[in-house]
């Protein structure tokens, strides 16, 4: 049987040896946090930058939407005006 003194050294061995691993264990723990909150952080700015891009997509959309509409009004404005001169011209012929 080991004597006392024996007992005593490896269980301070061991807990010596449990104090490293936990040191250890605790500053991966703090880099892991770091790695965490700077991922946090992108993520964040990647959604900000996500809800801008959305938000220019929505504007252009919009914007070209009107310019069609605006080309289409023109077109539109065009042919009520040659209809009109047509009509102008039919009066005129049915008046002679």
């Amino acid at each position: 049987m080991t004597s006392v003194a024996e007992q005593l050294s490896t269980v301070i061995q061991k807990t010596t040896r449990l104090i490293e691993l936990c040191n250890a264990l605790q500053e991966e723990n703090d880099l892991l946090k770091l790695e965490n909150q700077s991922l946090k952080v992108a993520l964040d700015t990647s959604k900000g930058k996500h809800t801008d891009l959305e938000e220019k997509l929505r504007v252009t959309k919009l914007a070209k939407s009107i310019e069609g509409t605006s080309e289409k009004s023109l077109d539109i404005k065009q042919k009520i005006n040659d209809f009109v001169r047509e009509i102008d011209k039919s009066i005129a012929l049915l008046k002679k």
